[in-house]
């Protein structure tokens, strides 16, 4: 199945377009919502940060480490559509789909037990800003999740080859988009 990739008026695909144009007004959600934490944690008397023994360090880099990871099998994805293996496309995008499920677990028992610990959203403007961020972050997870979903099945149906794999590639931006915003996230939530 080859079909013909149409070209815009900037020499890139309408997939790569679009995605790009998303990924860009969702960096300007991230970056105003990490700007003001920042200069509201450097600034302001209200914002009590919790021990760094309550903030849970090693799980939440085991957590980066699964989305890193996550990023590297979608590479391996994109690359196996691009030679037409089907059957290592799917693992890949499966590895995929499993490394963003074992982080929302992660986070979910997180959640949990930072609730328990009293970092709540109603705390104070550290608890407001922590479940803000994350929470954010979460449903764009659970997007990227439910949008590989969508390309693992219509892969197996069919739908891309070495010559049209323009969603995936889209879809890999957006998964990588979603790691970089966590890789941004885990140092001044939890280290600094």
């Amino acid at each position: 199945m080859s079909t013909q990739v149409a070209e815009t008026s900037t020499g890139i695909s309408h997939a790569k377009l679009g995605i790009w144009t998303f990924l860009a007004s969702e960096i300007m959600l991230f970056g105003g919502l990490v700007s003001a934490y920042v200069i509201l944690r450097s600034g302001s008397a209200h914002m009590a940060i919790p021990p760094r023994e309550m903030m849970g360090v090693p799980l939440a880099t085991f957590n980066t480490f699964a989305l890193i990871t996550s990023s590297v099998t979608m590479v391996l994805a994109l690359a196996a559509i691009k030679v037409n293996d089907m059957k290592r496309f799917a693992r890949f995008i499966g590895m995929t789909i499993g490394g963003g499920i074992l982080f929302l677990c992660i986070k979910s028992y997180e959640y949990n037990h930072k609730w328990h610990e009293g970092i709540t959203l109603s705390s104070n403007l550290f608890g407001s800003f922590y479940y803000t961020l994350t929470g954010l972050h979460v449903i764009h997870v659970i997007g990227g999740i439910l949008l590989l979903l969508y390309i693992l099945v219509t892969g197996l149906n069919g739908a891309y080859d070495a010559h049209n794999h323009e969603r995936v590639e889209a879809a890999g931006l957006y998964w990588h988009f979603v790691d970089l915003v966590w890789v941004i996230l885990f140092p001044i939530l939890y280290l600094l």
